[in-house]
């Protein structure tokens, strides 16, 4: 146990790696920003106190997991991949097919957030609307990186906490878009409008 949990010094370094890394990106100005910054914010810390921490989940479903899973130590730090667990992939969890998946799913948020960001600064520069980049393909392309990121790191360490607060935060992110457009349609009305009615808020779609 000792060995595999209560690293709190992880805890703490890789919370902030991955916070001050956001935080680059985005720059939150407004209380709006500030909110959804501080929920992504909050969500790692979560995320990372059960994985190095206090394995809060893996304790509340011991007894269930020791039944069904027979023979693994969901005390060791490896097991802590509960998806690979379920499935019984084998091997290194590390490079297993969630864990893939996570970490093209955190990649890609992180490089959408960063191409975002460039356009959404230039955009603010200069007083106009971000129609460029990721932002000629969907409205929010910020939310929808965080969205990926968190779901990222849901796929390769499912928690209570973050499965309860990953659908709370993505209605959380779909409301500031609205309040944000409502914004948007008064400052630049009909321009905005024709932006709205080829570019889809979240889904890298045409309508």
């Amino acid at each position: 146990m000792e060995n595999s949990y209560g690293l709190w010094s992880l805890v703490v370094i890789n919370s902030l790696i991955f916070i001050i890394f956001a935080f680059s990106f985005t720059k939150p100005k407004t209380s709006r920003d500030w909110r959804s910054f501080g929920a992504f914010s909050a969500f790692l810390v979560a995320l990372f106190t059960e994985m190095y921490g206090f394995p809060l989940t893996i304790y509340l479903f011991s007894g269930w997991l020791s039944t069904k899973f027979p023979g693994i130590d969901f005390l060791a730090h490896n097991s802590g991949h509960l998806f690979e667990d379920f499935f019984g992939w084998g091997g290194d969890p590390h490079f297993g097919p969630f864990h893939i998946v996570s970490y093209i799913l955190i990649f890609y948020g992180f490089s959408l957030l960063a191409n975002a960001w460039k356009v959404l600064y230039k955009a603010q520069k200069d007083h106009t609307l971000a129609v460029t980049g990721p932002y000629a393909r969907i409205r929010h392309p910020q939310y929808v990186s965080f969205i990926l990121i968190m779901l990222g790191f849901l796929l390769q360490w499912p928690t209570i906490l973050t499965l309860i607060m990953f659908p709370i935060l993505v209605w959380m992110y779909t409301r500031l878009a609205k309040n944000e457009e409502k914004d948007a349609q008064k400052e630049f009305g009909e321009v905005w409008d024709e932006y709205t009615k080829k570019t889809p808020a979240f889904v890298f779609i045409k309508k």
